[in-house]
């Protein structure tokens, strides 16, 4: 039997190395294959960070909302916030922006235009994710169709759905998840692993040959963590699927077979532990969640594997302020841009 590479490993705080400076929300992280990253920015676009660390902001209007305002709470709930990133087969980059509630499309040069706002004659919602399968299909998540996302962190809320852009157009393909976060699919492509944030597990679902999806099913724990929710996942090249939880500031990785591995914890126990309680009883605040969060990359929201040989793994964050990295011992999955 072959042997995971990720058998005893764990992340050494103390050798992380960082990226980056002055970054607002760099939710998701792009890497190219010669060393370049790009980060979700929350003053309207992304920051483009080249392999020597130089950095320029990437977008068409500078906004200030998110540095400006005077309430935590507003400033993840309100104003341009670039979430979820892809390239698209050109080279542009997909943002599903979560503060406007639409997918957009921006040049590298900083011209924007406007994809998805709607789907069946309704707002889309709280708009999450997006990413692109070899066969150039767009697959974008949508957490809640309730305007405050912060209102929809509750138990008794699956209001989560999944949209797919293919050649026939936008489909709803996917309802009724618990606070849809980032997906992905396993390198055959067969099948699509899905966050619910809210339901604290990882699902997966079938792909048929049209793109439907079908036979749901949680993947590795039923809950996973003592009160983590689960935020940006990724597959490595041996099919562990590593992932992060966000606010307890977690990253674990589950296994082909399901085995659940906490590869680093850097959450604060007693906040944490304040937010499941009052999460289990649905009586989850702003002020409980903004009072869970680590020190290294606070809020830890993905996890992308970059560098020459995608052994190089990048912590995105919505706190942070900079990009913490480390050496993997197993290569990253292959994405279609790469």
């Amino acid at each position: 039997m072959t042997t995971n590479p990720i058998d005893g490993f764990e992340i050494d705080p103390t050798a992380l190395e960082y990226i980056g400076r002055d970054l607002q929300r760099p939710e998701c992280i792009l890497a190219e294959r010669d060393g370049t990253l790009w980060s979700a920015d929350a003053r309207g676009g992304v920051v483009r960070i080249e392999p020597d660390g130089g950095q320029h902001i990437v977008n068409q209007r500078r906004r200030r909302a998110f540095a400006g305002a005077q309430d935590e709470e507003l400033r993840y709930t309100t104003g341009t916030l670039p979430n979820g990133l892809a390239f698209d087969k050109d080279g542009n980059i997909l943002i599903s922006n979560f503060g406007t509630d639409c997918l957009e499309r921006m040049s590298r040069n900083g011209k924007s235009e406007l994809v998805l706002d709607a789907i069946d004659g309704q707002p889309i919602g709280k708009v999450n994710f997006v990413l692109r399968d070899r066969q150039d299909r767009i697959w974008l998540t949508v957490s809640t169709r309730i305007v405050n996302w912060m209102e929809a962190m509750s138990p008794k809320i699956a209001d989560g759905y999944i949209v797919l852009i293919d050649e026939n157009g936008p489909r709803i393909v996917a309802d009724g998840l618990a606070f849809t976060n980032e997906v992905r699919l396993d390198d055959a492509q067969e099948w699509l692993y899905i966050v619910e944030t809210c339901g604290q597990c990882i699902s997966r679902m079938r792909v048929g040959a049209d793109g439907s999806l079908s036979g749901r099913e949680v993947f590795g724990p039923s809950k996973l963590g003592n009160g983590g929710f689960p935020d940006g996942i990724c597959f490595d090249a041996y099919g562990n699927l590593w992932g992060t939880l966000v606010m307890a500031d977690v990253i674990f990785a589950i296994t082909p077979d399901g085995d659940y591995r906490v590869l680093l914890d850097d959450g604060d126990d007693a906040a944490t532990a304040a937010l499941e309680l009052a999460f289990q009883a649905d009586a989850a605040t702003p002020a409980h969640m903004l009072a869970a969060q680590g020190t290294i990359a606070p809020w830890m929201a993905s996890i992308t594997f970059g560098g020459p040989d995608l052994m190089t793994a990048y912590i995105g964050s919505l706190r942070g302020t900079r990009i913490p990295f480390f050496k993997s011992p197993v290569a990253g999955q292959k994405l279609a841009h790469w």
